[in-house]
């Protein structure tokens, strides 16, 4: 994928402005990627690096990936200075910083965003050191952008239901709803059981309502054809006027982004939410029931008819590495962070993400994992990446959707006019 350029006093205007990520986004350079003197991936006998990630700031993932930091800056004697950024204001944060030039180093990246960050010029082309990885094909594909390999893959997997099987077999639930018709029987039954149970902790907040591109597949709706949004069809309508139903039945809580999901799913107190592989790490580490790991129960996504086939957005994480003095010394750490099995096997143990190597991939420690088999069995085998992720300004497009989908849930909006007016805002980010 590609992104049109645009010029370096826009993005200048749009960063004096603190505008959103979406609109960064479009800033590329007019004149393409910038280069730096010789190899960047060349040792310059600089050791020292920057690395920034999310997961150093998330109580699931912190202490694993900062043993490994410090364990890899202990072998090298370089030294990393690390910083992290909550999740949802971490793709902000990296573009006005790497836009001002004040970033280097190694960034954790959502595969989301790697388009976006390709565009400014400033990332390493990694492509030479991808054959020594021994990444599987799928997850090399998830760090291309613009035809060049901006991102060595972490993890990569695909945001599915996940079910508590204690409450489902409370609830008389005893196999995984495979039709929507199913699925909404099954949260009647858990509705049925009471005492504050959530049937399904849905996305009902702006911030992560992208997850209701999934049900519009599911409904039938291309969502994006031959470069065109289609939002507002029958199909979409569809999906939001069965969505909306749910919310008012109380099938679906309001007022819900994933981490609050995850915070309630923790407390034994949900049926189904929707998750990325990861969320096990998160919901787990807080549970007052230390057997709840082995009460998740990975669940393909209903189909609207038996027999369709179940849809899922990818997911997955990449590291990236920023044109700097350090960036030799800093591709080095990435590499090795991604595909050494050493290192591999220290994140699955402590974050729970699987590898994107084949060696990775066949450890005992992982073949092992029923969640993790069962999730890359029953969700990551059916993934296809966000439709907007092709256009520059995508996280706005996915925010205008979700405005419009919380509109219509909260009763500012029919379904077929939230949509409408969505697909006005949408068509408007694209021109």
């Amino acid at each position: 994928m590609s992104l049109s350029p645009m010029n370096r006093r826009g993005a200048l205007k749009l960063l004096g402005l603190a505008a959103g990520a979406g609109a960064l986004a479009a800033c590329a350079p007019s004149s393409g990627p910038a280069t730096t003197s010789g190899d960047p991936l060349a040792d310059n006998g600089v050791k020292d690096f920057n690395f920034t990630a999310w997961s150093l700031n998330e109580a699931s993932t912190k202490d694993a990936l900062t043993g490994l930091v410090d364990t890899y800056s202990g072998a090298s004697g370089g030294k990393i200075t690390t910083a992290s950024y909550p999740y949802n204001d971490y793709l902000n944060q990296l573009l006005l910083q790497v836009q001002g030039g004040s970033l280097s180093g190694v960034v954790q990246l959502d595969v989301a965003w790697l388009t976006t960050l390709a565009a400014t010029g400033k990332l390493v082309d990694l492509g030479p050191l991808v054959d020594k990885g021994g990444y599987t094909d799928a997850a090399i594909g998830i760090g291309k952008a613009a035809g060049k390999q901006y991102g060595l893959p972490w993890t990569s997997a695909g945001i599915g239901l996940i079910g508590n099987s204690e409450l489902l077999g409370k609830a008389g639930i005893t196999a995984a709803p495979k039709t929507v018709d199913e699925f909404e029987q099954a949260l009647r039954a858990l509705k049925g059981l009471g005492g504050g149970v959530v049937p399904w902790a849905a996305m009902t907040k702006v911030d992560q309502l992208k997850d209701f591109i999934a049900w519009m597949w599911t409904f039938g709706s291309p969502v994006v054809e031959g470069g065109k949004i289609v939002v507002g069809d029958d199909a979409s309508v569809e999906a939001l006027t069965w969505y909306k139903k749910l919310y008012d039945e109380k099938l679906i809580a309001a007022d819900v982004n994933r981490f609050d999901a995850r915070a309630l799913f923790s407390q034994g107190k949900v049926g189904f939410y929707e998750d990325a592989i990861g969320g096990r790490g998160a919901v787990t580490k807080t549970a007052a029931d230390k057997e709840l790991g082995a009460k998740l129960m990975p669940i393909s996504r209903p189909v609207k008819a038996s027999g369709g086939t179940p849809r899922h957005l990818a997911w997955g994480h990449a590291l990236a590495v920023l044109q700097g003095d350090g960036s030799a010394a800093a591709a080095k750490f990435a590499s090795t962070l991604t595909s050494d099995p050493a290192y591999t096997a220290k994140w699955f143990k402590g974050a729970g993400l699987p590898p994107t190597t084949k060696a990775g991939l066949a450890a005992a420690d992982v073949t092992a994992d029923a969640y993790v088999t069962a999730f890359t069995g029953t969700i990551g085998a059916n993934t296809t990446p966000d439709p907007f992720w092709i256009y520059p300004k995508f996280a706005q497009i996915e925010t205008a959707l979700a405005n419009g989908v919380q509109s219509a849930l909260i009763g500012k909006a029919s379904p077929k006019e939230a949509l409408a007016t969505a697909k006005s805002q949408m068509d408007a980010l694209t021109s």
